[in-house]
């Protein structure tokens, strides 16, 4: 098929999953870098470009984006979205933006960071691995993810990449064998013996906190990250993972305000296209760093370093007219809706889940917790972290008896049927177990930062109506195939 020159530069500058099939016109995600009418609340995994964001860049780029492949108008051009992510979010003075083609690759800025502050190797301690990008294992290694980057074409998947010291990986779960996730203080518990151990062998211990998982889960709480860097100090560095960036205002501040590294995409709750990052550093830490490692020049070009950053000038001057394309059509989606009131957001998510609800009811499913159960009562204090994502348990019943035997597999051969007929979820995620000790098979429906804007403009009757029926759409094309 034939698509547009702005679509066919968002298809370019990153890796193969935002290369689309020759014959659908989509990526391997089932989404496009264009409008299409379908019915999605995949925000969780992928969204198509908005109708909105493909007309702010018609205007933005009405002469073509070929230029932005210069090294200096992409650096010029990064800088103004630099301006405004500050200020989307408000960000506080030096805060630094370290921009990637995706949220896989951001793993990298972590390891940046902090290498050299031990003479021996990271202790890299990510939290629910399972719960992150599958390429991310060997990202978070210091390794290559994919058999190309935005840069080359002849790498592989756990290929070391030059420069960077030795990785150990370490894991927290965040959810038990039976899917309830485990309280922020077991959690952090779990934490201090990694990083004592850590510390004990030489290593340095970089520890991953998640602001919103796959399924919504926010770990480990604040103030046990303040005991953390009580008792550790500088001996500790931890990054947030809040790639889905469901994610508030005062929680990157909190977040920043501790020295701890924010990672954001715009391809998920921010509604972008596919795929695009950013890392939120502190003040000061860019500056401080050791200087890059030498095969960061098959990953990074230079303009999406911050400033400052040593080594800098040794990565390829080059542009990335698609990458910066993605990122500027994502903060079109980000600066509308940060425009809106929490008040305002509220009444459209709280509209949202209660019809979600009502699905889940109907399909004879539970919706999987967003928060350990300690916290149950909290979870509807923080409506953009918690609810805009609702986990359907399609084996499990609101009272948690089993509805049906229905594996992992399965539900991934459903979403993908679903997709064809044109209604689109979130991919299936492994936090459901059946008896004999298989995976469950779960969905994701998600709202989006361009659905709640568009959800805001109209009345109460005719938004509950618009999603009632995006349900109803939903339930017609799952339940006969549930079985």
């Amino acid at each position: 098929m034939t698509i547009s020159e702005l679509a066919d530069w968002m298809t370019r500058g990153g890796d193969a999953r935002i290369v689309l099939d020759a014959e659908t016109g989509l990526n391997r995600y089932h989404s496009s870098p264009y409008p299409r009418e379908v019915l999605a609340f995949a925000s969780s995994t992928a969204n198509d470009l908005s109708a909105d964001a493909m007309a702010f860049l018609e205007a933005e780029f009405a002469d073509g984006a070929a230029k932005l492949q210069s090294g200096g108008a992409y650096a010029s051009y990064l800088d103004q979205l630099r301006g405004r992510i500050s200020g989307a979010y408000s960000l506080p003075a030096g805060t630094d933006i370290f921009f990637a083609p995706s949220g896989t690759d951001l793993e990298y800025v972590a390891l940046l960071a902090v290498a050299g502050r031990k003479p021996n190797c990271i202790a890299n301690l990510l939290l629910g691995a399972g719960g992150g990008g599958s390429g991310c294992i060997h990202s978070a290694a210091g390794c290559y993810f994919a058999n190309e980057t935005a840069l080359v074409a002849d790498v592989k998947p756990g290929q070391p990449i030059d420069g960077l010291p030795p990785i150990e990986m370490g894991d927290f779960p965040v959810r038990n064998p039976e899917g309830e996730a485990f309280d922020s203080e077991t959690l952090a518990a779990q934490m201090e013996g990694a990083i004592s151990k850590a510390l004990a062998e030489g290593r340095y211990p970089l520890v991953h906190v998640v602001h919103g998982s796959k399924t919504g889960l926010v770990l480990p709480h604040l103030d046990d990250i303040d005991r953390l860097q009580s008792r550790f100090g500088g001996d500790v560095a931890f990054v947030v993972d809040a790639c889905q960036a469901r994610i508030t205002t005062q929680a990157i501040h909190d977040y920043l305000a501790r020295g701890i590294i924010v990672f954001l995409t715009g391809s998920k709750f921010m509604g972008g296209p596919p795929f695009s990052g950013f890392a939120l550093l502190p003040a000061g830490m860019a500056g401080t760093a050791t200087p890059l490692a030498a095969g960061m020049a098959t990953v990074f070009r230079r303009a999406e370093v911050p400033a400052g950053w040593a080594g800098a000038q040794a990565l390829p001057a080059s542009g990335n007219a698609g990458l910066a394309l993605r990122l500027s059509a994502s903060l079109f989606e980000l600066e509308r809706f940060q425009k809106l009131s929490i008040a305002r957001v509220t009444r459209v998510v709280s509209a949202f889940n209660q019809v979600a609800g009502k699905l889940a009811a109907q399909l004879r499913a539970r919706k999987v917790a967003a928060a350990p159960v300690e916290d149950v009562d909290e979870e509807f204090e923080h409506p953009i972290e918690m609810q805009t994502l609702v986990t359907l348990d399609l084996c499990h019943d609101s009272a948690g008896e089993v509805s049906r035997t229905l594996d992992f597999d399965s539900a991934v051969a459903i979403h993908k049927a679903m997709t064809a007929d044109g209604v689109r979820l979130g991919q299936p995620v492994r936090c459901v177990k059946l008896a004999d000790g298989r995976w469950g098979g779960t969905l994701r429906v998600g709202l989006s930062m361009p659905q709640v804007v568009r959800l805001d403009g109209v009345g109460d009757a005719e938004m509950s109506k618009w999603l009632q029926s995006a349900m109803d759409r939903i339930a017609a094309a799952l339940e006969p195939r549930l079985g």
